[in-house]
């Protein structure tokens, strides 16, 4: 056995000295990050990144300084939101996040590709390591609050972010479908599991509010999102509607100008994290 030199990142024994944050990758130096804020999701097509963007937007209107920082390598969608068409630029030693209109940070994949369309074909390490080189490479500039907008499911990529990552909490994105409901109870094991605390419970998609008369409509029945966050002792933190008018301010790269308080919340169960500060 080699003696313990008590730098856990460059060693392979095991000891008492040995904790699970010697995972963590070291942020940037030059870079302040003061809470990282996970967005999840069991599976894909709920509207994981649609509650991310809005959850920074909200955030930023409450005079914070938030930051996203895309995950889902493979389907970046966040640019797209926020009609980043600037590529991010850097040096030899760091890579600068693209800032929007109202000064939200942002580093995606898709900031870095010559075209957006390009598909990404990397198996999972490496699509991993990418994420990590996000937090590592990249400057961030004296941020209050990042959302990391995971990529669906519990594979690889979420691995490796709640392993490398210090991830002081997680928001669950669900839809009211029963099966969806099954694959939030996924999603929040894999929290449990890796010790990741969990903020609470979005269910998007659970309205449409009638145009003539303002009842509200469950297209998708009796929503099943509550009994699941009351089994795992959870909080349903916010009911967002099917609104025509969200998804045409994310196809004209507008997200910024949503107007309504569905995220408020949220962002409280947010600001109610404790204080602790990232940097190098």
């Amino acid at each position: 056995m080699s003696e313990c030199n008590h730098d856990c990142g460059s060693c392979g024994e095991s000891c008492s000295e040995r904790t699970p944050g010697s995972m963590l990758a070291k942020l940037h130096e030059g870079s302040t990050v003061k809470k990282v804020i996970g967005v999840v999701s069991g599976k894909g097509g709920v509207g994981k990144s649609m509650v991310t963007s809005q959850l920074a937007v909200t955030m930023q209107r409450r005079g914070y300084r938030t930051a996203v920082l895309d995950a889902d390598i493979t389907g970046p969608s966040i640019p797209k939101a926020f009609g980043l068409t600037e590529k991010a630029g850097g040096t030899e030693s760091a890579l600068f996040p693209v800032e929007t209109k109202t000064g939200i940070q942002v580093m995606s994949i898709n900031l870095l590709l010559e075209n957006d369309t390009d598909p990404v074909l990397w198996r999972g390490p490496i699509i991993g390591s990418v994420v990590t080189q996000f937090w590592t490479d990249v400057l961030w500039d004296n941020v209050d609050y990042m959302f990391v907008d995971m990529p669906p499911g519990t594979g690889d990529v979420a691995l490796s972010t709640f392993q490398s990552l210090p991830v002081d909490g997680i928001v669950i994105v669900a839809s009211p479908q029963e099966l969806v409901g099954m694959v939030v109870e996924k999603a929040v094991r894999m929290a449990e599991m890796m010790d990741v605390p969990i903020l609470g419970i979005v269910e998007n998609m659970s309205y449409i509010v009638c145009p003539d008369c303002g009842k509200k409509i469950a297209l998708f029945g009796e929503s099943r999102s509550e009994e699941a966050a009351a089994r795992h002792g959870l909080d349903l933190l916010a009911e967002m509607p099917i609104d025509p008018k969200l998804a045409s301010l994310v196809d004209a790269g507008k997200i910024e100008d949503f107007e309504g308080d569905w995220m408020s919340g949220v962002a409280d169960a947010v600001e109610k994290l404790p204080n602790k500060v990232f940097e190098q």
